[in-house]
């Protein structure tokens, strides 16, 4: 069992969360690019708006923080949107599998459900990524549609699914 904490993401998180997003095996499923700069994380965290709720994993080991996974929900700006919401998440390579994927996504939906009020939440994800898809089935999520050619890894254009969790308002 690993020592962690999820608590909601600091501008001080941003070089960690930079090697994160660079990292081989966590990059090719979120968008990232292995020449991101840690500046570009720091303006993404040092200007979130009130509608986005971005929570990280840390594990603690041998007296040191290691950011080992970050997940967002992000609510739209629009009124005619602000019934749903957005979520993205990745999970640092050698702690993948151990749970914090989970505790990462229930953390955005307690939020999403609670906190928010929300009915919808989406999330795309690669056709092949069979454990995340399987994270987000067990949470809820049904396949929506097929966003073909969706984007560009390891130089080949690649399908994603559009998946999504409805919560039925009584």
């Amino acid at each position: 069992m690993i020592d962690y904490e999820i608590r909601p993401v600091r501008v001080s998180d941003a070089k960690g969360i930079n090697l994160l997003r660079r990292m081989p095996g966590v990059f090719e499923n979120i968008l990232g690019i292995p020449s991101e700069r840690i500046q570009r994380n720091e303006n993404f965290i040092a200007n979130m708006d009130p509608n986005a709720h971005v929570f990280v994993a840390v594990v603690h080991e041998g007296g040191k923080e290691i950011i080992a996974g970050m997940a967002g929900l992000h609510v739209s700006a629009n009124h005619r949107l602000r019934h749903s919401g957005g979520v993205g998440i990745m999970i640092h390579k050698s702690y993948q599998g151990m749970g914090l994927g989970s505790t990462l996504m229930k953390t955005l939906l307690d939020v999403a459900d609670n906190w928010l009020m929300l009915v919808r939440v989406e999330l795309t994800v690669f056709t092949d990524n069979e454990k995340a898809i399987n994270l987000y089935k067990r949470l809820g999520f049904e396949e929506e549609g097929l966003k073909r050619k969706a984007a560009i890894r390891n130089g080949k254009y690649e399908d994603e699914y559009l998946m999504a969790r409805i919560m039925h308002q009584d």
